[in-house]
Parts: structure tokens; C-alpha cells; sequence
């Protein structure tokens, strides 16, 4: 007769009862308020341990495996850049050169925040980044000015959300490695859906800078958009460096990370001159907390979608899903419905690992090309950085205006409208995210 001890191990040796007990866990975890990166380490040691067929010692071997990575490294070399730029004085004159640029029109600082933002991430790599640096400036200032806290807070929410498709996107580097497909053109795919969406954001700013009368600044002087533009010139070098020489095939973006570093060193000591013994500390610190966050992440969620696919899980659960016939427009919004929902609960990075291998065959099966679903699940993840529960970037706005969360989320729907409008055009015409990289360099999508 079978024992007490046998009969878990029994029902976790079929797919289901795997599945069953993989994702249960995790979700268990996740209810009582786990770390993402725990939860999903320990839903995958108390899988292997029931089921029993896996060594133990599989498990830290695929953690050290999936970090002992040249692209990983690519992850805390921008952290590092975009630290030693927000310590060195970077973002203050990125968001001064956005001022005298469109302060003086409707809705002008609620432009600040978008085009700042725009400026900003194209060094940091981070939406949280950009969303705590920009805010901390601009919310402030915006309140002071006569903006409602909760259109304040929507709009450097959704602005940082915005940016992880902006290049150096740490999502971008760490989707390029997990599938194989080139981080320069997936770099070169964002822009265009950022660039639109950044537009519509603009626009819907000014209509309603307009409908609500707010208060506008003086036009700044030639003098002072000579002086912001002399001072930020620099700084706005750094993404011609990054971009032109991953573009220009120069290097690879780990190597265009570590080129970023030493630019971002040179200019924080030798030419702002605010970077000092103190602030090169603080700024190591915070580049290690953070790096350790995201790559022990990558390690837990490296080994949860080894388990997934050792246990053949996506293709039991994707199985019914090809039987549908849902074409390629049909996969498309399936595959955006998985990542919004997904994206409410878990960061980009544990979800591009996880749900990003299971629906990659998916994808594969209607023909849609590497790069096309990696900017779309991007879109969608983005999404879950202003979206409730985990909202991180909406988080930070909130806690930066001292507004509850749920003041700030009429603003914010309406502010993700056009975002989600960029994407249905993305699933429907699919070349859309492939023609600027095919533009700058066709061997990208081969």
C-alpha cells in the first residue's frame, strides 16, 4: 500500500499536479506578502523536494548558471551609470533643460515630466529610477503651481512606465538574453511605440492644461535655453555613445554598459565636479542593493521557468490554446491579456522570464518575429508599473505628493489610453516595432 509520505510525490509527478503545486505555492507565498525573488525560489525548492526525481543540487547550480552571464553583466553596469548620473548632479539639469524648453506652454511642467523623462531613461535603464528622480523635481513644483496632486502624480507615473521601452532598457538586455535575439533591435524597436505614446501623453496634457486653465511660466530666454542646453549637452552624449555604437555594431550592450560607467565617472567628477567621496559611496551602495534585487530575481525566476519547461508545463497549458485557431491578431491579444494580468502582480523581469518562455511557442506558432513579441510584452509589463497591486512607479508618484492611491488612478487610466492604443496597432500591423530596426540595421532581425 502506498504511504502517507509517497502519495504527495505520486501527484506531482503528473503535469497537473505539478503545475498545480508549482504555482500554488508561489501564489500562497505572494498572498502573505513574500519577496517576488523568495517566493519563487521556494515554490520551486518545495516542487523539486516533493516530487523528488530532481537533485537538490540542481537548483543553486541553475541560479549560479543563469547569472554567469556576459549580457546579465549589462544589468548592474547601467544601474551603476544611472547611479553615479542622479548622485552627479544629471538629472537636476535634465529636467532644467525640459523646463526652458516647453515651460512656457499649457500644461507646460506636466510636459517637463514627459520630456524629462524621455531624457532621463535614456541614461538610467530604470522606470522606478525615473519616476523617483523626474518626481521628486517636478511634483513638488507642479503642486505648488496649481496642478491637482493626483494629475501630478498619474502623470510621472505613467511617464516612468512609459520609459522601460526607452533604450538602455534593463528589461530589453535581460528578454535579449533569455531569447537569444538582439538586444540592439529590440533597442531600436522601442523608440517608435515611445515616441507615440510619449506624443499622445503630450497632447492629452496640454487639452487638459487648457480645459482647466493651469498656470503657465514665462518663456525662458535664449540666454537660459543656451545655459540648459550647454549645461545637459554632455549628459545627453551618453545615449549617441550607448546607442551608436551598439547600432553601429562598435560593441556589445554589456560593453556599451561598461563604456557608460566610465563616461558617467568622468562626468561626475571631472566636469559637474558633485561627485565626491561620499557620493560615489552612497552610489555603490545603492547600485549593489539594487543589482542584487534584480539578479537574485533573475536567478529564482531563471530556475521557476527551468522547472516549467523540465516538467514540460507550457506545452500541457498552451496545448488547448493552439487547438483555438486564434491567428496571428487573435495570439497577439492573448498574449497582451497573459502580460497584463501578470504584470498587476509580478516586476518585468521575473515575467518576461517566466510567462515570456511559456508563450514564446505560442508566438513561434503564427509566424511572429523574436523582436515583435519582445516589444510587446514589454508594452503589456509596462503597465503593471502603474497598475495596482504592484504599481511600483505609481507607488513612488504617491509617496512623492503625499496622495493615496486610489486619488491618483482615474488620471492615471486615462493617461494609459493611448499607450493601450499603440499596442492593439502593434498586434495588428506587427511591422510596426520591426521598421525602425530594419532601417538602421537589417542584420538585427536575422
Amino acid at each position: 500500500m502506498e504511504s502517507r509520505r509517497e502519495r504527495p510525490a505520486a501527484l506531482a509527478r503528473t503535469t497537473a499536479g505539478v503545475t498545480a503545486l508549482l504555482f500554488g505555492v508561489f501564489g500562497a507565498l505572494l498572498l502573505l506578502n513574500a519577496p517576488v525573488s523568495f517566493s519563487l525560489g521556494l515554490a520551486a525548492l518545495v516542487t523539486t523536494v516533493v516530487d523528488g526525481r530532481t537533485p537538490l543540487l540542481v537548483l543553486p547550480q541553475k541560479i549560479f548558471t543563469s547569472l554567469d552571464s556576459f549580457p546579465v553583466l549589462a544589468v548592474p553596469l547601467f544601474v551603476l551609470a544611472g547611479a553615479f548620473l542622479e548622485t552627479g548632479g544629471v538629472g537636476r539639469r535634465l529636467v532644467n533643460l525640459a523646463n526652458v524648453l516647453v515651460r512656457h506652454l499649457p500644461g507646460g511642467l506636466g510636459l517637463v515630466v514627459i520630456v524629462a523623462t524621455i531624457f532621463f531613461s535614456e541614461v538610467s535603464g530604470s522606470s522606478a529610477a525615473d519616476a523617483a528622480a523626474i518626481g521628486s523635481v517636478t511634483i513638488p513644483a507642479m503642486i505648488r503651481l496649481g496642478y491637482p496632486a493626483p494629475f501630478a502624480t498619474a502623470i510621472v507615473a505613467v511617464a516612468g512606465g512609459m520609459a522601460v521601452l526607452i533604450p538602455p532598457s534593463i528589461t530589453g538586455v535581460i528578454y535579449g538574453w533569455l531569447a537569444n535575439a538582439s538586444v540592439g533591435a529590440i533597442f531600436a524597436a522601442g523608440f517608435l511605440p515611445c515616441f507615440v505614446t510619449a506624443a499622445a501623453l503630450m497632447l492629452y496634457t496640454w487639452i487638459y492644461a487648457r480645459r482647466h486653465k493651469l498656470p503657465t511660466e514665462p518663456r525662458a530666454s535664449a540666454r537660459e535655453v543656451g545655459q540648459a542646453v550647454r549645461e545637459a549637452l554632455p549628459a545627453l552624449i551618453m545615449p549617441v555613445i550607448i546607442l551608436g555604437g551598439i547600432f553601429g555594431g562598435i560593441f556589445t550592450a554589456t560593453e556599451s554598459a561598461a563604456v557608460a560607467v566610465l563616461y558617467a565617472a568622468v562626468l561626475s567628477f571631472f566636469f559637474y565636479k558633485e561627485m565626491d567621496g561620499t557620493k560615489l559611496w552612497h552610489a555603490l551602495l545603492e547600485t549593489g542593493k539594487l543589482s542584487a534585487i534584480a539578479l537574485f530575481c533573475v536567478g529564482t525566476a531563471s530556475v521557476f521557468g527551468w522547472l516549467l519547461a523540465y516538467y514540460q508545463i507550457p506545452k500541457a497549458l498552451l496545448a488547448n490554446v493552439t487547438s483555438w485557431g486564434l491567428g496571428p491578431i487573435g495570439v497577439g491579444f492573448f498574449i497582451v491579456f497573459v502580460f497584463l494580468v501578470v504584470g498587476c502582480f509580478l516586476d518585468a523581469i521575473p515575467a518576461i522570464i517566466i510567462v515570456g518562455t511559456t508563450l514564446q511557442p505560442l508566438a513561434d506558432s503564427v509566424g511572429m518575429h523574436p523582436v515583435s513579441f519582445a516589444i510587446i510584452s514589454i508594452v503589456a509589463l509596462a503597465f503593471g508599473l502603474v497598475t495596482p497591486p504592484y504599481g511600483l512607479c505609481l507607488m513612488i508618484s504617491c509617496a512623492i505628493a503625499k496622495v493615496r492611491l486610489r486619488y491618483a488612478l482615474k488620471d492615471t487610466m486615462i493617461m494609459l489610453v493611448p499607450m493601450l492604443v499603440v499596442l492593439g496597432a502593434m498586434i495588428i500591423w506587427p511591422r510596426i516595432p520591426l521598421w525602425l530596426p530594419e532601417l538602421i540595421r537589417p542584420e538585427f532581425l536575422k
